[in-house]
């Protein structure tokens, strides 16, 4: 008899988690040990459980799938093989393309679940832990632009997969569907309550539900500043710093958008001009 696999299934979304558990029922040589709603939760339950495979969500709110790997790594944590789940188009797959593990596209259809896990069984198998590490070292590689042969090397050395650098673009959930917005589109960002509002430079606004320090962490600092506890700027579209009657001091966005910078934050502002 083979060996059942233990896997964890992590996604944000309740229903889509379901339909992922109910579908990989189907499958007796997979042994489910646990489900995660979210990063944190899917790095806890992979140190305690320590499946042989995880069916992790990409696009989660504050710790996403790619951030997991960061963790696991960083907290010396045994790394499962690893199917990414994800509702990109396949125009935006090409960022992963299939050298991952596998990904199983939104919705999950049933035969294509079935290819995935028959790779799985398959490698885990061989238990050819240098082909693992191929095969995350060149997702990794796809998404960043970093060279495969340095994550490798980072692989064989047990530091951290991926180095710090920002994404290129925020995905961003609404009503079931996935939006990728380009950072440099990106002009400023003000907080509405729990939700982030994201203005590009075509005139959208686009909602975030991430607090204001998430983002900011996402952020280059070099081509993004926080002028109020509420509000983060690109620095390229800044025209002016204006002093106000009040003596308060407001940024004029070359879109004609008037910022408010808080005093705590002027001094940031400032060296912007400095620079």
């Amino acid at each position: 008899m083979k060996q059942m696999l233990k896997v964890i299934v992590v996604d944000d979304e309740p229903l889509a988690r379901r339909g992922m558990l109910v579908r990989l029922a189907d499958f007796p040589e997979l042994d489910i040990v646990a489900e995660c709603s979210n990063g944190d939760e899917a790095v806890a339950a992979i140190r305690e459980h320590q499946p042989d495979a995880v069916f992790l969500d990409v696009e989660m709110p504050g710790l996403d799938g790619f951030g997991v790997l960061k963790q696991l790594q960083q907290q010396q944590i045994d790394l499962p093989y690893v199917v990414f789940v994800t509702a990109y188009d396949h125009y935006a797959l090409n960022a992963f393309e299939v050298q991952a593990l596998d990904y199983v596209l939104k919705p999950v259809e049933k035969e294509r679940l079935a290819a995935a896990v028959s790779k799985l069984t398959k490698n885990f198998e061989a238990k050819d832990d240098q082909r693992h590490k191929g095969q995350l070292a060149a997702v990794v590689a796809q998404l960043t632009g970093e060279k495969t042969d340095q994550i490798l090397q980072r692989l064989d050395q047990s530091q951290p997969v991926m180095n710090e650098r920002f994404p290129e673009a925020i995905s961003i959930k609404d009503s079931g569907e996935i939006t990728r917005v380009p950072v440099s589109a990106i002009d400023w960002v003000d907080a509405a309550g729990d939700y982030m509002c994201i203005h590009t430079r075509d005139g959208q606004t686009h909602i975030l539900r991430r607090t204001m320090k998430e983002l900011e962490q996402e952020l280059d600092p070099k081509l993004f500043v926080r002028v109020h506890r509420s509000a983060i700027v690109n620095v390229n579209t800044i025209a002016k710093l204006q002093m106000l009657a009040n003596g308060e001091h407001q940024l004029m966005l070359t879109n004609g958008q008037a910022v408010k910078v808080s005093r705590s934050y002027k001094d940031r502002v400032k060296m912007v001009f400095n620079s």
